[in-house]
């Protein structure tokens, strides 16, 4: 079995994205679990270029990595200057990195219009470069920087870069299609011509998604002779990203059939990319392949059907492999088989020829209908199911609520006002709250009511909070939908509301927010 060595430059590449500013310690945790998840190569900066990855790089030379091979990355040494002199290539001997890569124009366009020397000066800089760093490192890898797009403008002038890194010593040639501008077939042919040209040589690539095929011009790449793949975690990186990693890594593996990371390794893929979403600031899409949360999720009842029975029938791979897990919803394309999984899903064994269960999903459908919205709000779900088969029991009962809001002429803002009258069992509470706007104000006072008895909702806070029109053409009338996300610090939870009266719909989501909570609490015996 073939290997193909992963080389993840989320570190440099990836934090160039807009939005993006990795902190030190926000590298070494990435690394860290880069390092646990076994990716051959992580590029971790560019010493010298900025203090941070200075700092960095003094820190790594104190951390030992137990699978990853730390790189340093930098650029050939500037036009007219002896390498020995190029302060920038001693920053990269010094930053203590066994590996170190280097870039260097393959474009002649390049050569000449940006950097405005001589095409065999170029060389020169390629060749001095690389010679005089594999006399200091162990690895030496040369980015053929715009080389895909170099080749198809001088093909000869594209191949003498990658000849003269080659003879300076270079461990790996790396084809980078640095403006993201090749497709697949192009990628192919271009890199098999390399490996004919080279026969002897390690081949890499590294891809840019500016036409949404760094995919699979990676994957092109490798079934025409490469052998280190370069890119992301989750993609990120400059302008539209580099190529994913967590798209590329199972593909090559369980596709391909290509040894890349230990299989029991694959299986935190999910876990990786969400962390790396985390750290990065940057939410992870829930439609990406293979780590997204809809990955594996099924809507229509056709595919519910069959997946119960086949999961082949509409999944591409087993997502227990990249650490995912598959994901039924409800909604009004929902047939008996998403309801029966979903109740197996809650520990609710129910018979596919129930009455009660006819009796569920038309209840479903019919709230559908009136514009609920069950799949974002899972945790309004649940409770649908278990109310309806007698397994949520009565934690308060309201008498009434209010809400006011007055704004005086003296005043810079609304001021809003809630009171709650409910009981707990044959105990009434009247509680009254402020809060800068109704809902905030209701959410306050209903709080106020419950907590004296159930202190663990003192853990739940509201993260979000969604409205919108179910039916337009109502105007002022319309009903609206309130969603509602929910966190106690161990889990996220959705729920829903919909009502023609704003005020209801959040007072429904909310109630069903904290009950929920309530709820599991009892079902772990925290209450």
């Amino acid at each position: 079995m073939d290997k193909v060595l992963i080389y993840d430059t989320t570190l440099r590449d990836g934090s160039q994205a807009e939005g993006i500013n990795f902190s030190v310690e926000d590298k070494l945790r990435i690394l860290e679990k880069l390092d646990e998840f076994g990716v051959h190569y992580a590029e971790c900066g560019w010493p010298g270029a900025n203090p941070k990855d200075t700092i960095l790089f003094e820190r790594l030379k104190k951390i030992k990595t137990q699978n990853l091979k730390v790189v340093a990355f930098g650029s050939t040494r500037k036009a007219g200057k002896k390498v020995h002199q190029d302060q920038q290539i001693e920053n990269l001997l010094r930053s203590g990195a066994r590996v170190i890569t280097v870039f260097g124009k393959s474009w002649d366009f390049h050569v000449i219009q940006a950097m405005g020397t001589s095409l065999e000066e170029n060389l020169d800089m390629v060749y001095e470069t690389v010679r005089y760093l594999k006399e200091h490192v162990e690895e030496v890898i040369f980015d053929a920087e715009h080389f895909f797009d170099g080749y198809k403008n001088n093909p000869e002038y594209a191949l003498s870069v990658l000849r003269s890194a080659l003879e300076g010593g270079a461990d790996w040639i790396v084809l980078c299609d640095t403006n993201g501008g090749c497709l697949p077939n192009e990628v192919y042919e271009i890199t098999k011509a390399v490996k004919e040209s080279f026969p002897q040589a390690r081949i890499g690539i590294h891809a840019h998604n500016d036409s949404d095929t760094a995919v699979a011009n990676s994957l092109m790449a490798v079934l025409a002779g490469a052998r280190q793949v370069h890119g992301t975690i989750n993609g990120i990186g400059e302008r539209t990203g580099n190529a994913n990693l967590c798209s590329i890594i199972p593909n090559l593996q369980l596709k391909l059939g290509f040894e890349v990371i230990p299989p029991e390794n694959l299986k935190k893929l999910t876990e990786l990319a969400h962390f790396v979403s985390e750290v990065s600031n940057i939410p992870l899409p829930k439609n990406m392949p293979y780590v997204g949360e809809s990955a594996f999720t099924h809507k229509a009842g056709v595919h519910a059907s069959a997946v119960m029975k086949r999961s082949e029938t509409y999944e591409h791979v087993d997502p227990s492999l990249v650490g995912n897990r598959r994901k039924v919803t409800v909604s009004d394309l929902s047939g008996r088989s998403n309801i029966l999984y979903k109740l197996k899903e809650m520990g609710i064994q129910v018979d596919e020829r129930s009455p009660e269960l006819v009796k569920l999903v038309e209840k479903i459908k019919e709230l559908e209908k009136e514009g609920y919205h069950f799949e974002a709000a899972e945790a309004s779900f649940e409770l649908l199911c278990k109310r309806h088969f007698g397994l949520v029991k009565n934690y308060f009962d309201l008498d009434a609520y209010r809400v006011l809001i007055a704004r005086r002429s003296t005043d810079v803002s609304p001021v809003s006002e809630a009171t709650v009258r409910l009981y707990v069992g044959d105990i009434k509470q009247h509680t009254a709250a402020l809060g800068n706007g109704p809902v905030s104000a209701l959410d306050r006072s209903l709080r106020k009511a419950l907590e004296e008895f159930y202190p663990n909702l003192r853990d739940v806070q509201l993260i979000d909070y969604k409205v919108r029109i179910v039916n337009e053409s109502e105007g002022t009338s319309a009903k609206v939908r309130v969603l509602i996300e929910s966190t106690d610090g161990r889990r996220k939870w959705g729920t829903v509301g919909v009502s023609e009266n704003i005020i209801e719909a959040s007072w429904i989501a909310l109630t069903d927010s904290l009950i929920y909570k309530l709820l599991k609490d009892e079902e772990e015996g925290i209450i």
